[in-house]
């Protein structure tokens, strides 16, 4: 599909190549980063800056992936009020539960109430905690929230409540 298919509350999940999205994908699935759709902004939260809004031609990367979801019965007006309020949120780069601000799939989830918790994951089948996220949890100086109630994009994207519209190609 083309940018100009996009529909406010359209949810873009991002499969990227850094050492961070790789770490996320190996623990959790396909995608490393989600974002929402709004009159050409997209609506995110991002390590460097928190919660922020750009124009979509800002967001897109060539060396990136984008798959695009609806959820049929949302009520976009209410969202995007939902969205614009946690504008420049701190980032929450613990993934914490009731830390300060969001994370990705953790923004996307407040404004758009429609998903469950999980226990967060930091490994794959070879490992309980993967020594990227080891080493990350060191330097921040906490303990991996193993098993904690959290989000991740590719567990949004699973959602029943969810409809795959295509790959964003343009």
């Amino acid at each position: 599909m083309k940018i100009q298919d996009l529909q406010n509350g359209d949810l873009l999940f991002v499969s990227s190549q850094s050492d961070m999205a790789e770490a996320i994908q190996r623990s959790t699935g396909r995608y490393n980063h989600v974002a929402i759709f709004f009159d050409g902004w997209i609506y995110h939260a991002t390590s460097e800056r928190g919660v922020i809004k750009l124009p979509i031609e800002e967001f897109l990367q060539d060396d990136e992936c984008y798959g695009v979801y609806v959820f049929p019965d949302i009520d976009a007006k209410a969202v995007w009020k939902r969205a614009e309020q946690h504008l420049y949120k701190p980032y929450n780069n613990s993934f914490y539960p009731n830390a300060t601000g969001f994370y990705c799939s953790e923004y996307i989830a407040e404004i758009l109430p429609i998903f469950e918790t999980i226990a967060m994951q930091f490994g794959d089948e070879d490992e309980k905690i993967a020594p990227f996220w080891q080493q990350y949890y060191k330097e921040l100086g906490l303990a991996v929230p193993l098993h904690q109630p959290g989000t991740n994009p590719s567990q949004l994207a699973q959602s029943e409540k969810l409809v795959y519209k295509g790959r964003l190609d343009d």
